[in-house]
């Protein structure tokens, strides 16, 4: 008797929790394979994924299908009893496989890979889109140059608004201010749009990055979307990003050094503040001290002036009033 043959079927259910796009996008990664070709095994029809198998298999590919989020199962296939009274001498008849394995619209058929049509192994970059997905060395680059960008475009503003207000010009003015305003809003959008990117990267919407404007919150969870690394195959935002150049590397750590000397600079100027104040109020409590000291010895002295003298008033009072008609 011959060993039981087992098959593994899918129906287009997905495990709990498990995304659509995401699943097509493991299953076409799994079978080498694009996502068209993958859209056909979601149609709502039992279609059997690979046949003849053992049991031990049958389980082995059931585990590596669940993990691309599908839903399969594993079904006996139907055993083959031969009767040899039912044996005839004949010819077998022409079997034409070309239209055997040409429909696409049997049950049975696997999943077929086209040559020269799989999935791209990295997405194409979208620096100015909120869809895509970025790393962090190229998100932090990416912040760097338009760092870079910002600092050039409000210097050359800046020199143009001194050479309007020495020119008295108020027109001239309120346009420069204008710009000045659409530009910094326009390469505000930008940052936004790889910050978007950033999270996709980390399997996460990119409306999270509003938690940026809740007080307390926004104040690390920048840091937060530096850190978090993303992941490694593709998510429901597309494949993966491609591998970092030399220069999104140096762009990166040099933003990583600027971002340390704003905060060495911040610290410094704090301390210095604090030592500042310290040594103010240090000097206002001295100077109370000895202003307080002189008046409380400047008041015997004031008091010894206002006290008249009784002797010299007595001695006036004695002497006799001269008669001028007698001189």
């Amino acid at each position: 008797m011959s060993e039981n043959r087992f098959k593994i079927v899918f129906d287009g259910a997905l495990l709990p929790g498990v995304d659509a796009t995401t699943a097509k996008l493991n299953l076409a990664e799994l079978f080498k394979s694009d996502v068209a070709a993958i859209e056909r095994l979601f149609g709502g029809r039992p279609v059997t994924l690979k046949r003849d198998l053992s049991q031990l298999d049958a389980q082995s590919y059931l585990q590596a299908l669940t993990k691309t989020g599908i839903d399969a199962r594993i079904e006996a296939e139907p055993s083959i009893e031969l009767n040899l009274s039912d044996v005839h001498d004949h010819a077998p008849a022409p079997v034409n496989y070309q239209t055997v394995t040409a429909d696409p619209e049997s049950p049975y058929a696997p999943p077929r890979a086209s040559v020269g049509e799989t999935l791209p192994a990295f997405a194409t970059l979208k620096p100015f889109s909120f869809a895509g997905r970025i790393g962090r060395l190229r998100f932090l680059a990416w912040t760097m140059a338009l760092t870079l960008v910002t600092l050039a475009v409000g210097s050359v503003l800046a020199i143009f608004g001194l050479a309007l207000i020495s020119a008295d010009s108020t027109a001239g003015l309120i346009l420069g201010g204008l710009v000045a305003f659409i530009l910094f809003v326009a390469l505000g959008f930008v940052s936004i749009q790889f910050s978007v990117q950033r999270l996709h990267d980390c399997g996460w919407s990119g409306w999270l990055w509003l938690l940026n404007l809740v007080p307390f919150v926004g104040g690390f969870f920048p840091f937060v979307i530096m850190v978090v690394p993303g992941n490694d195959t593709a998510n429901q935002y597309g494949a993966p990003p491609p591998p970092n150049s030399t220069a999104v590397k140096v762009l990166a750590w040099l933003w990583v050094v600027f971002i340390a000397l704003i905060f060495i600079g911040a610290l410094a100027g704090g301390i210095t503040a604090i030592q500042q104040e310290y040594e103010n109020a240090a000097e206002t409590s001295y100077d109370s001290g000895s202003v307080t000291t002189d008046e409380v010895e400047a008041e015997p002295a004031e008091e010894a002036e206002q006290v008249p003298n009784s002797t010299d008033d007595a001695a006036e009072e004695a002497q006799p009033p001269v008669d001028s008609a007698k001189e």
